[in-house]
């Protein structure tokens, strides 16, 4: 039985046609497998493997590689601080102490409940409202201690359910344009493209 959903797997199977060789498609696709778990669970990475010609052990070095993609559970909600020279020079370091005390966990830690993971980050690219942060991707700046508690307080409760989705969402509007191509003319173009390759690669 299949651990990704019948969903997952028809969306896969749509970005594995976009490009020339299915491990092209290896990052997008754990997404989808993110998207739905909220981390890459074993039984996914084994099925992502599979889809784009690798080993698990493969995806796993991959995956482990970006910070976006995790291979250990987290929290509901990622809430990564920013620590870097914008964000330190306003107060980063006492915001994330404050977040620590009131999360009850260090960097890297999750909540007893399973809502929210706490992350020291490099940047966020949001320094011209730092102290700043993220939640699942989305910016929070100019963040004081009582502005986090309110944010917390909004997380945990459902109010900010339209404006921040659980972990591993990086969109909620499915693309129904702009990626579609005809099977045909993609198989001509990758034909064209490897004769060329051959061409050139003949005449050196």
């Amino acid at each position: 039985m299949s651990h990704l959903s019948d969903d997952v797997l028809a969306r896969a199977r749509e970005l594995l046609a976009l490009y020339p060789h299915p491990r092209s498609a290896l990052i997008p696709i754990c997404h989808l497998a993110q998207e739905q778990d909220g981390w890459l669970r074993p039984e996914a990475i084994a099925e992502i493997a599979e889809l784009v010609g690798l080993t698990p052990a493969e995806v796993v070095g991959t995956a482990t590689f970006y910070d976006m993609l995790h291979t250990e559970p987290v929290g509901r909600y990622l809430v990564s601080i920013c620590t870097n020279i914008a964000c330190m020079l306003r107060g980063a370091y006492d915001l994330l102490e404050h977040a620590e005390q009131r999360l009850g966990v260090r960097p890297g830690g999750t909540t007893e409940d399973g809502l929210f993971t706490l992350e020291d980050a490099e940047c966020v690219a949001d320094c011209g409202r730092a102290p700043c942060l993220q939640v699942n991707h989305r910016f929070f700046g100019n963040v004081t201690p009582e502005a986090f508690d309110q944010l917390v307080d909004d997380l945990a409760t459902g109010r900010l359910d339209d404006e921040v989705p659980p972990h591993g969402t990086l969109i909620r509007v499915r693309r129904e344009v702009g990626l579609r191509a005809d099977p045909q003319e993609i198989s001509e173009e990758r034909r064209a493209m490897a004769e060329r390759q051959a061409a050139d690669g003949g005449g050196a």
